[in-house]
């Protein structure tokens, strides 16, 4: 059984956001709040996330998913860290509550799914798009990637500094009455090493150290090499396969006319 929300606790794993707190006139009753109510969904989400990974399961060109609901602590850090971005967008006067924090934050529900070669994602795209009502489509790519694929005004390319790949979906669907929104990652299993790595750093350092940093984009690079690689073998695989198969028919039907010609 969780324990219920505790500021000093959270202050003393996330003590950065002591500042963040302050600076935006954060409600700690607000925080406790979200974090109980979400607490009381958790089950639900869970069973929901786990609904939505085996639909994609079904696919052919998926090689894996997995399913996660967000962490309750994950969830009040993130509400703080968004605070400033929605005072932007909604005025000085908006806080995170309990009636509008399930509209606001978007990956209560989040689903990872990888796939092995780089051009099996555009089956898993349209897969995406026929099954759910998909609200947003984002490709997070690298400068200099080849982004001819994403051509579609539905989908919003964003070059990532750090390196990270992955296009994520949201779409929405009603399991009950009440609308619930889940993120949907998809990447190759080279795309999630790094990502996994990335994401590790990141959140074990305030700020990455440049030896650090200098070494991850390098990885990045061996990683983009990786999945090129990758496509270049599984291309070459599917042409011998091809010809191969043409050779046989070619040797088959010889055979046949010296057989026919043995007979006459």
């Amino acid at each position: 059984m969780k324990k219920g929300f505790n500021i000093d606790r959270f202050l003393l794993k996330y003590p950065y956001t002591k500042e963040v707190i302050l600076k935006n006139n954060i409600s700690t009753d607000n925080l406790k709040e979200i974090y109980e109510d979400y607490i009381e969904y958790e089950n639900s989400y869970k069973n929901q996330a786990e609904f939505i990974a085996n639909i994609l399961r079904s696919q052919k060109s998926v090689h894996s998913v997995k399913s996660r609901i967000k962490d309750p602590d994950r969830l009040v850090e993130k509400v703080i860290r968004k605070t400033e971005d929605r005072k932007r967008k909604y005025g000085e006067d908006f806080e995170f509550t309990v009636s509008n924090y399930k509209k606001e934050i978007n990956d209560l529900i989040g689903i990872r799914v990888i796939h092995i070669f780089k051009d099996q994602w555009q089956e898993i795209h349209e897969f995406i798009i026929k099954t759910w009502k998909v609200i947003e489509i984002t490709a997070n790519v690298r400068d200099g990637d080849n982004v001819k694929v994403f051509e579609d005004p539905r989908i919003e390319v964003r070059s990532k500094a750090s390196g990270y790949r992955s296009v994520h979906y949201l779409v929405e669907f009603y399991p009950t009455n009440q609308k619930v929104i889940a993120e949907i990652q998809v990447r190759t299993i080279f795309e999630e090493g790094y990502g996994e790595i990335d994401h590790r750093l990141r959140y074990s350092h305030n700020e990455i150290p440049e030896i650090l940093q200098s070494n991850l984009l390098l990885f990045n690079r061996i990683v983009g090499s990786a999945d090129e690689m990758a496509s270049l073998i599984n291309n070459l695989s599917k042409e011998w396969a091809e010809k191969e198969k043409s050779y046989k028919k070619v040797i088959e039907e010889q055979k046949l006319e010296i057989d026919r010609l043995k007979n006459k």
